[in-house]
């Protein structure tokens, strides 16, 4: 049986390499979009993270002709209203630095009670024709009233976990990992994969196109 490939809806080579660990025994060849030539940018306007990692996933898979995975996080906090939700990289503006972010968050925060938040992340393994699996991984905490610790990216100075009496910018890689909203997704991604494999060659088993002779890839992902 030939080797199955599967795309990594990245360019990112940390996410690559990741992936590639994680499903090392799997006889599997993951590739990223650097294997590919240009591909179309797709607009990630969903108004959840599922539905971005679905747009990310399905897009690629539906232009590539073969089976992709994409994943879309971020911070949801209660206090307001959800926000910054699906616009984390870019809540201080397209261009934000990730300082930037931190002090806006911070500042909407001036003065609230209710510091509860959450990390969440959505992991989407999706087929050229649309049907797609999709892994949920969530991590409660509280926003802090500064930034504290120089690990780690994004809001992680700001997002303290009681049960380790840290934030995530406090904590070194493998304690992140072991705790982190996409780590728990990651996790039950890697737990199924002999399940998703089958679903895979079942799926692609079915699928009319040759790789890059998909019908319209530009077409609403349902």
């Amino acid at each position: 049986m030939n080797k199955m490939s599967i795309v990594l809806a990245t360019r990112n080579k940390g996410k690559l390499s990741e992936i590639s660990e994680l499903l090392k025994g799997y006889d599997i060849d993951i590739k990223s979009l650097n294997d590919f030539g240009p591909i179309p940018a797709v607009s990630e306007d969903g108004n959840t993270f599922e539905d971005n990692a679905y747009i990310k996933a399905s897009f690629t898979a539906r232009v590539l002709g073969l089976p992709a995975i994409a994943d879309d996080s971020g911070l949801v906090v209660d206090a307001l209203k959800g926000a910054p939700g699906v616009y984390s990289a870019r809540y201080a503006g397209e261009e934000a630095t990730d300082r930037e972010n931190n002090m806006k968050l911070l500042k909407e925060m001036d003065g609230k009670t209710n510091r509860k938040a959450h990390f969440e992340t959505a992991v989407i393994i999706a087929v050229p024709r649309g049907p797609a699996l999709t892994y949920i991984g969530k991590v409660e905490g509280e926003i802090t009233i500064s930034p504290i610790g120089d690990n780690g990216f994004g809001y992680d100075p700001v997002f303290y976990y009681p049960p380790m009496a840290k934030t995530f910018a406090q904590m070194s890689r493998n304690e992140k990992n072991s705790i982190s909203h996409r780590g728990k997704a990651m996790k039950e991604f890697v737990g199924e994969f002999d399940k998703i494999r089958i679903w895979l060659n079942n799926r692609m088993a079915e699928e009319p196109y040759a790789s890059g002779n998909c019908d319209n890839p530009a077409h609403s992902h349902k």
